[in-house]
């Protein structure tokens, strides 16, 4: 009996052209998911540094009640800074990536992420005072504790994001123009 072999053939591997495509793909969506990670960090800041919550920023035992209306304004700023703060650092951090393939997805991905952040460091703020802050007098209601006032705050991130984008292009543009 004899045993006979068949010749193998080996073709040689070719790169699938929408392995590279989906690997920018996810290298895309990073700019969805660190934003709204960084909203966690933002969250606890906020707690840390507003009227009402540590009251790390003016010290002043009358802004530290939460139940204080004076405390109210310098809150929502508090945050209101935090998220102009991210918004232009995650504005800053797209400049230059705006060129080529992807990069109104980019773009869509950095504005929801900045969204999706801003709603994240509002409720991890309101965790935070719930968790670490001192328990809210039920006889005030639930309006007097560490809350936010001014729902638009929320708004900035993405705004930021946007006019940050904006200018930049704008100056990519004006500095690639001749001068006559």
């Amino acid at each position: 009996m004899s045993c006979m072999t068949e010749p193998t053939v080996h073709d040689p591997a070719v790169a699938d052209p929408m392995s590279d495509s989906k690997r920018w793909r996810s290298k895309d969506v990073l700019w969805l998911v660190l934003p709204a990670a960084s909203g966690v960090v933002a969250g606890v800041l906020w707690w840390l540094l507003a009227p009402g919550g540590l009251n790390l920023v003016s010290g002043n035992p009358d802004l530290a009640n939460a139940a204080n209306p004076d405390s109210w304004l310098p809150r929502d700023l508090v945050l209101g800074a935090l998220m102009l703060l991210a918004g232009c650092l995650t504005g800053v951090m797209l400049d230059g990536k705006l060129q080529g393939d992807g990069a109104g997805r980019r773009l869509a991905f950095a504005l929801i992420g900045g969204a999706l952040g801003a709603l994240i460091a509002w409720l991890v703020g309101l965790l935070a005072a719930q968790l670490l802050g001192p328990a809210p007098d039920p006889a005030l209601g639930p309006g007097f504790g560490f809350t936010l006032r001014s729902y638009a705050v929320l708004v900035l991130w993405p705004a930021a994001i946007a006019f940050i984008t904006f200018v930049l292009a704008l100056f990519g543009v004006l500095s690639k123009k001749t001068v006559k």
